[in-house]
């Protein structure tokens, strides 16, 4: 339960911040969509999905309510709708690079392991698992908005396709995950090799 409190701060800012980067990028871009539907704040109350925020907790896999987007409004929407999925694990990248500078800080200064101390390193945690998760190219996830702003027009088309399949191919492998963890040992090598570089821990 102690553990649950102290990671409830790190993974609603994580989501938050993730939600908030997408529709403030998307605004700059032209779409004010977010904007009209409330969505451009940092109060995470406006983010939060109740059952994927549940889910999150209790076996560790969730989501947030994804930012509301209208391609139309953009100049070039392909490659438009790429920055606007960039953003959400670029902001989660730069916030955990931000909190590891503070562990550095505090850790340098002699400050005993407290709890605002392992808050702040399950935020540089969780923000790194929220980026690397969601740059996975498989639909619905950012990862898969990003091969398509890069790949040739055709290949994109077809690429697009996979939507409809998308959230089953990803729930496969997360279920198949459980007894060949290809996708776990993927996310916790990655979180280990920028914890070290973000933290030095």
């Amino acid at each position: 339960m102690l553990d649950m409190l102290m990671l409830a701060p790190a993974i609603l800012f994580a989501l938050t911040i993730h939600e908030y980067a997408h529709g403030w990028v998307a605004d700059k871009l032209g779409d004010p969509t977010a904007r009209y539907a409330g969505r451009l704040t940092l109060n995470p109350l406006s983010h939060l999905d109740p059952l994927g925020t549940m889910m999150l907790f209790l076996v560790h896999f969730g989501w947030a309510k994804p930012v509301p987007v209208d391609p139309g409004f953009f100049k070039n929407p392909k490659r438009d709708m790429m920055w606007v999925s960039l953003a959400g694990p670029a902001a989660n990248i730069l916030s955990a690079l931000v909190l590891g500078w503070m562990v550095r800080l505090l850790v340098g200064i002699g400050a005993q392991v407290g709890t605002f101390l392992v808050i702040l390193q399950y935020g540089v945690m969780i923000n790194i698992v929220l980026a690397v998760f969601n740059l996975i190219p498989i639909p619905p996830l950012d990862g898969s908005k990003i091969l398509m702003g890069l790949l040739p027009s055709e290949q994109a088309f077809r690429f697009q396709q996979l939507e409809r399949k998308g959230p089953l191919i990803l729930l496969g492998i997360i279920l198949v995950d459980r007894w060949v963890p290809i996708l776990s040992m993927t996310i916790g090598s990655s979180v280990r090799f920028l914890s070290r570089i973000f933290m030095g821990l």
